[in-house]
This record gives structure tokens, C-alpha cells and sequence, in this order.
């Protein structure tokens, strides 16, 4: 969608609103926050987000892009 640049995006929300959005509590979000850059997988200053490692990310999330697909795959 033409968004992201450089591995950057703009994020004009706190982490309070995104605990908000998410339904969780404030000091969850910050704590999971604090992990994720103390691991080095992303900076958030100014309302800029940038992931600094998409694979570790990834690898940190479980995430699993056959889910993208509406084809029924064996796992």
C-alpha cells in the first residue's frame, strides 16, 4: 500500500492506544515493546517505527505466511 519506507513506517499512536486496540493492558504492551528492541528487532522514535530485523521478527512472532493463502495446505 505504499506505506512502508526503508523498513519504516509512521505510527501516530501511543502505547496506550495500541494496548487499547490490541486489549491489552499498557504495561503489557510496554514490557513486550521493551523485549522486542532489546532483542534488536525494531527502533520506535518519534512515531516512526522501523524494523531492523524482519527475520528475527518473524522468527519472534511464529509467524507463519501460509495463513495469507485461503488454499488448504497440510502443516
Amino acid at each position: 500500500m505504499g506505506l512502508i519506507h526503508d523498513d519504516s513506517f509512521y505510527l501516530p499512536s501511543t502505547q496506550v492506544e495500541l494496548g487499547d486496540a490490541l486489549g491489552l493492558s499498557a504495561v503489557h504492551v510496554n514490557r513486550v515493546l521493551q523485549e522486542l528492541r532489546t532483542e534488536n528487532l525494531f527502533t520506535w522514535q518519534s512515531q516512526i517505527v522501523q524494523i531492523v530485523d524482519w527475520a528475527g521478527l518473524q522468527q519472534r512472532a511464529e509467524f507463519d505466511p501460509r495463513y495469507l493463502h485461503l488454499t488448504n495446505e497440510p502443516r
